[in-house]
């Protein structure tokens, strides 16, 4: 298509639409050809030259220690008092009714009652390694690689109920509607392999999490950058394999037909939403051949399957993780798992901190373990940055909802734990420090805001500058909030 015939194909007000109603952008995008138009302009030929798919992968703004991202999201937000945080005073006066300086004014989320009473932990704990961390013996196995670990023991969050508190550590914002960290991330890095999505979702757990499928979506990002869900159980991935009855050459040949369509359209109108439907669709052809060797887990070695404690067939975390392992393997951007069921609130036996929260651990402590320990092995850990936590923490007072004698713990906002290995952050750093009960944090404050600038950091994006217009602003992952924590950038 000639200069003079794609200007005469663009209405005037779809040309406004795209780059604006200034004169500089009108005079820019006729001399230049603006990128939201869909194309670019050879100034030496004189001609329009197809730009890069959306997924295709991008420079960084500078050299990052990272490519890729595995996070091990535990949906219901884990105990960080029976887990990283040991509190001699807070066991100590265990039972006592918590003092009124840290609860006056407080809202809880379930907690009622105008006296009640600290709880301390049950579970013992062990120092580990050089770095000393200490780990709660509910979790013996990441005991083994405390020195590849930091622990962030100074996190805080804004939100105290579970689906905005997921969004928020999702996505920046509690409400729906804004792109995930992995959105973000394919956005502004694309992925390395062609035949896979850039952001991929596993999940396990007694259900999805609370703040459903918005916690990876792509908001008003192209839905090009949303996560896409693999399923470690039944069909890999819903609606990519054919119809029956319908062959690969017939599926190629429509296939075909409805990208011409769908090219014809998208000259007309220039909806990026266009480029993203003929994106999705030819992405979806070539995994039909690369999901099921992907999934194929049977092709590890028993060593490996040990190690990780896999399931074959079941949806499980272990499966899981081996799968994260085999995606960032391949190219993958960005890869996280969703284990749901950390809630403990102590309504009941299986849901309390004595009980119920020793089995989660069994569920994820050895394959997490694993996944670094393989990552590790195969020279994968250095470019890939395992994050570990939940939406926020427990309190350190026993909750008693409706007068039951099993221990739990409500939702805590103001200080929670998180663990984070490879892609250059710093091993074996403990950062950050709660108080004497670990109800508030005293040093080095972590927001969700810091600790998402300091992994775009070790990807070589700078936080500030990915952005993405939006009904008149700019918009970025962290807001106009967060700064890279160096005392674990390496």
């Amino acid at each position: 298509m000639t200069e003079q015939e794609l200007l005469q194909h663009i209405t005037r007000r779809t040309l406004f639409k795209k780059v604006g109603y200034g004169l500089g952008n009108v005079a820019l995008a006729s001399l230049m050809a603006d990128p939201a138009l869909g194309f670019f302009v050879d100034q030496q030929k004189k001609k329009p030259t197809p730009k890069p798919g959306p997924l295709s992968p991008k420079a960084p703004h500078f050299k990052g220690k990272a490519k890729s991202v595995i996070y091990l999201f535990m949906a219901g937000a884990p105990s960080q008092l029976d887990l990283f945080e040991p509190k001699p005073i807070l066991n100590k006066f265990d039972g006592d009714v918590c003092p009124e300086e840290y609860i006056k004014g407080e809202r809880f989320a379930f907690i009622r009652g105008g006296k009640p009473k600290l709880l301390g932990s049950p579970h013992a704990y062990k120092q580990y390694g050089q770095s000393g961390h200490q780990i709660s013996a509910l979790l013996p196995h990441l005991g083994t690689i405390a020195d590849d670990i930091s622990i962030i023991h100074s996190m805080k969050t804004e939100q105290f109920n579970h689906a905005p508190a997921q969004l928020f550590m999702n996505t920046g914002f509690q409400i729906p509607g804004r792109p995930s960290f992995g959105s973000w991330l394919t956005y502004g890095l694309g992925t390395e392999n062609t035949d896979l999505p850039g952001f991929v979702v596993l999940l396990s757990g007694i259900s999805n999490p609370d703040g459903g499928k918005s916690c990876y979506g792509s908001g008003f990002l192209p839905s090009v950058y949303q996560g896409v869900e693999f399923r470690s159980q039944g069909e890999p991935v819903l609606f990519v394999d054919n119809p029956d009855g319908v062959s690969s050459e017939v599926r190629r040949d429509s296939l075909d037909a409805i990208r011409d369509l769908n090219t014809m359209r998208s000259k007309e109108v220039l909806d990026p939403e266009i480029e993203t439907r003929i994106a999705q669709y030819e992405l979806a052809y070539r995994m039909q051949t690369s999901v099921p060797d992907l999934m194929d887990i049977s092709k590890e070695s028993e060593a490996t399957k040990e190690m990780y404690g896999i399931e074959p067939g079941k949806k499980s975390f272990a499966n899981n993780c081996l799968l994260a392992r085999r995606l960032v393997e391949r190219g993958v951007r960005c890869v996280q798992l969703y284990h749901r069921g950390w809630d403990h609130h102590g309504d009941s036996e299986a849901n309390d901190i004595k009980h119920g929260l020793p089995e989660m651990c069994r569920q994820i402590d050895k394959a997490a373990v694993a996944l670094i320990t393989d990552l590790k092995q195969r020279g994968l850990l250095d470019e890939t940055i395992v994050v570990w936590g939940g939406e926020f923490g427990r309190t350190p007072i026993n909750e008693q909802r409706n007068g039951v004698n099993f221990p739990g713990r409500d939702h805590h906002p103001k200080a929670y734990t998180m663990w984070v290995a490879g892609g250059g952050i710093k091993p074996g750093v403990s950062y950050g420090k709660t108080d004497d009960i670990g109800y508030n944090v005293v040093e080095n404050p972590v927001t969700v805001h810091d600790l998402n600038a300091t992994l775009l950091h070790q990807l070589g994006i700078e936080h500030t500058k990915l952005t993405y217009h939006y009904q008149g602003r700019d918009f970025r992952l962290t807001d106009v909030f967060g700064e890279p924590i160096k005392d674990l950038i390496s």
